[in-house]
């Protein structure tokens, strides 16, 4: 049988797919798998099966040799993984879009709305002792409805953005280098520009993939041209943004006020001057975590592993 590496405990039902036609070596294990371990452990392998915290490059594609065939990733994003150094090697690469997509966008709009309402320090006021007398202007937020939402990148996930707050009676607004006007129309999303978007906003949600060209898309001059009652969401990507220009606008006033289900590094240190921030909302990477979610991003990724063994298409392969 061919050999696959799995790098992660991931929910059963994957591992016992690839069980019934696979030799497995499995990390069974929360912690991840250490990169010495993984680099031995690939050699002669024919499929890894890996999440975010396995970076691929050639250190990796070499150690595993010619025969490795697949290399899959439980996510959706796969800014870990060097495409192009997997395709010259006849390497097929697949993710696990669109079964995340509704749950993802679901604690996009939680976050919002924990943000701009201030839960999380209210929370911390009744843990704390802190709840007196009724008082009309304490802990008093921002209102997400009838509010100008800006969403950059309507792909899968800003477009089930959109579809959601359209219950909050927003002005849905968006910027992507790739309009889609049929989309936008449809979900009475209006495209504008990049500058428009920053300037306009209420809130700004950001749906982009990592690359060279979003890399700090959100810096300091990004924060300057925004609302100071404005509000960044990020699910996406923590790479996106500068978070020291994140922290300097949060302090200085520049923008109201920050959720971020991603960061740069992952985990984020304690002591990260972010982390700090009342009027910063930090998640650990939780924009997928349902059980429904989770189990079919984990058997999408086998499935994925199969297909790329088989030498048939994979269900959901990475392209160039």
């Amino acid at each position: 049988m061919p050999k696959v590496v799995v790098t992660r405990r991931v929910p059963e039902e994957a591992i016992q797919r690839l069980q019934e036609s696979c030799d497995l070596q499995y990390w069974d294990s929360e912690d991840a798998i250490p990169r010495q371990t993984l680099l031995e452990w690939v050699k002669g392998c024919d499929g890894i099966y890996l999440l975010l915290t396995e970076k691929v490059n050639d250190e990796l594609l070499n150690a595993a040799g010619p025969q490795l065939k697949v290399v899959s990733t439980m996510s959706v994003g796969y800014d870990h993984i060097d495409v192009a150094a997997c395709v010259r090697r006849n390497i097929a690469v697949g993710h696990t879009p669109d079964v995340l997509t509704k749950t993802t966008a679901e604690l996009t709009v939680a976050l919002l709305l924990a943000t701009a309402r201030r839960l999380s320090e209210g929370i911390d006021a009744v843990r704390n002792g802190e709840w007196s007398t009724w008082q009309p202007m304490w802990l008093t937020g921002q209102d997400l409805h009838e509010s100008t939402v800006g969403i950059m990148g309507l792909g899968r996930i800003g477009a089930a953005v959109a579809r959601m707050l359209s219950g909050f009676d927003c002005k849905l607004i968006y910027f992507d280098p790739y309009p889609n006007p049929k989309l936008a129309e449809s979900l009475g999303v209006e495209y504008v520009s990049w500058e428009d978007l920053l300037s306009r906003s209420d809130f700004i949600t950001t749906h982009t993939p990592l690359t060279n060209e979003t890399r700090h898309l959100f810096n300091a001059d990004a924060f300057r041209r925004m609302k100071k009652t404005a509000i960044f969401i990020n699910t996406s990507r923590g790479g996106i943004v500068d978070q020291d220009a994140l922290y300097n606008a949060l302090v200085n006033g520049e923008i109201l006020a920050a959720g971020l289900d991603v960061t740069t590094p992952e985990p984020l240190p304690a002591d990260n001057p972010l982390v700090s921030l009342k009027n910063c909302v930090i998640l650990p990477h939780i924009a997928s975590a349902s059980v429904a979610t989770r189990r079919k991003m984990a058997v999408l990724a086998a499935e994925n592993v199969l297909a790329g063994l088989a030498g048939a298409p994979l269900p959901s392969a990475v392209k160039l």
